[in-house]
């Protein structure tokens, strides 16, 4: 069972740490689909007082994009921001099945992003902050299909398949700056906790 973390302590460890991404603290959070990310961005998020919050699907360009989406992130958004120029994004209309709206992200002190692929290489050298979160396979499908509908499920299991080939290139979880358990039994308080993988160190520099 793994050790009981504050999120607010992972807050203070992303303002205390100097900006990696021209003057924008980045933090990544990857991990497969139904893991907890979009939740743990949320709370982390609050935590750190609600800096903008970039979702991966809003850039992934359809279901077969999760490889896309990495150079996508990287030129209009970290690139950018590296260089000491505002943001800006695309985001992907799923249903008409092609980029619509522009959206500026200008030049904000703290940027959350999430979603697999987030914490590729290119990307995670300029995080303050890396974070995966994973949880079993049956637990992340099921949740996925309760919100997605059982016809989905065949695209789930596309989206799998290429992350499965994604993690195993890039090794993101090992990377990782922490990694969390997406499907905790330890005791805690979901709304200002997370549980660590076991043997995850509690806060690895």
């Amino acid at each position: 069972m793994g050790d009981v973390v504050e999120i607010a302590a992972l807050a203070e460890r992303v303002r205390a740490a100097p900006p990696r991404c021209g003057t924008t603290r980045l933090v990544c959070i990857d991990g497969p689909s139904g893991s907890g990310k979009t939740t743990l961005a949320a709370r982390l998020a609050t935590a750190l007082g609600e800096p903008p919050v970039l979702h991966m699907d809003d850039i992934y360009p359809g279901w077969d994009g999760l490889a896309a989406s990495v150079p996508l992130l990287y030129e209009q958004v970290v690139a950018p921001l590296a260089e000491g120029r505002p943001a800006c994004y695309r985001r992907y209309d799923w249903h008409r099945g092609e980029f619509a709206e522009a959206h500026d992200l200008g030049l904000p002190e703290l940027l959350v992003v999430e979603g697999a692929g987030c914490g590729a290489r290119v990307i995670a050298e300029r995080t303050v902050l890396m974070v995966w979160i994973e949880a079993p396979r049956d637990e992340r499908f099921r949740r996925g299909i309760a919100r997605d509908g059982e016809t989905y499920r065949p695209h789930w299991e596309r989206w799998a398949r290429q992350e499965a080939v994604h993690f195993a290139a890039e090794g993101t979880a090992r990377r990782a700056d922490i990694r969390v358990d997406g499907a905790p039994s330890a005791r805690h308080d979901p709304a200002r906790e997370l549980v660590l993988l076991p043997g995850q160190p509690a806060l690895r520099a």
